[in-house]
């Protein structure tokens, strides 16, 4: 499925990250758990390897945890670098994140020291669309001070947050890449919520997640929607699934589009159980 969402903002919004880059000390680099491969932006790629970057696997409470605890290990051993893993809807969660800013800027921490100056740390938080950055922040400010939501495109420009233990976060819109060329990646970009529902067509969409859960794990559609799979293909896999829903239109035929929806947001929702899309590298 081929997707390509790149509006002006984000393109802006690489411009701004790159011009901050000398007011920042320290990248937190926010991945969908679920997808953290796919979240890997190659516009950052020149950003993130001028400082040193905080790896935070968000919504780890989604994604399975023993593919979770892969990727921790895969993104720890890159130069420079460390990660973690957290659920920043739990309060106090990403207080980790704080030690591990310590840790990495203790010689630029003694050396302001020695000359006497008490400068803020400044982390500047990068991230696709959706993955998290907005409730990380809330979380590391122990209040709301960003706006959260649902669906990409919600932080525009870019807003400097003071937080405790003197740390300054610039949170950053989240942004894509121009030409997503992977469809496997922009197609699991697309149900982790990076890219808006409006500009895919969510019916195939919804087909594709059916597709790719019946050679992940069939399992998880049947414990979920109570149903059996046996030799079906995945369209009627989705129909089967549609007709036990209620999604079918006052003509009596399957309402492809309201099922993928619905069926789009178990998975974004954690109702179909703990997912992790990425194959391990």
């Amino acid at each position: 499925m081929k997707i390509n969402w790149f509006p002006g903002h984000m393109n802006s919004a690489l411009n701004m990250m790159e011009k901050e880059m000398k007011n920042v000390d320290i990248i937190i680099y926010v991945l969908d758990s679920r997808a953290p491969f796919s979240c890997l932006n190659p516009s950052f790629d020149k950003i993130a390897s001028k400082r040193p970057v905080i790896y935070v696997l968000s919504k780890s409470d989604l994604a399975n945890e023993v593919e979770t605890e892969y990727w921790k290990s895969y993104f720890s051993k890159k130069e420079n670098s460390a990660c973690v893993t957290i659920n920043s809807t739990v309060s106090g969660s990403a207080k980790v994140i704080k030690s591990l800013m310590k840790e990495m800027l203790s010689k630029k921490t003694e050396w302001n020291k020695r000359k006497g100056l008490n400068i803020p740390f400044r982390a500047m938080v990068i991230g696709v669309p959706n993955s998290g950055k907005s409730t990380l922040i809330n979380n590391l400010a122990s209040k709301g001070k960003t706006v959260t939501g649902d669906k990409p495109g919600v932080t525009r420009g870019k807003q400097w947050v003071a937080i405790e233990d003197n740390i300054n976060l610039l949170d950053t819109p989240g942004t894509l890449w121009p030409d997503i060329t992977d469809e496997i990646v922009g197609t699991r970009l697309a149900y982790i919520g990076s890219i808006k529902n409006e500009v895919l067509d969510i019916a195939t969409l919804g087909l594709e997640f059916i597709k790719t859960l019946m050679e992940m794990n069939k399992s998880l559609l049947e414990n979920r929607y109570k149903i059996e799979i046996k030799n079906q293909e995945p369209l009627e896999v989705f129909e089967d699934i549609c007709q036990k829903r209620g999604f079918i239109s006052k003509g009596r035929e399957v309402d492809y589009e309201r099922g993928a929806i619905g069926i789009i947001d178990d998975f974004r929702k954690g109702r179909i159980g703990r997912i992790t899309l990425d194959e391990r590298k």
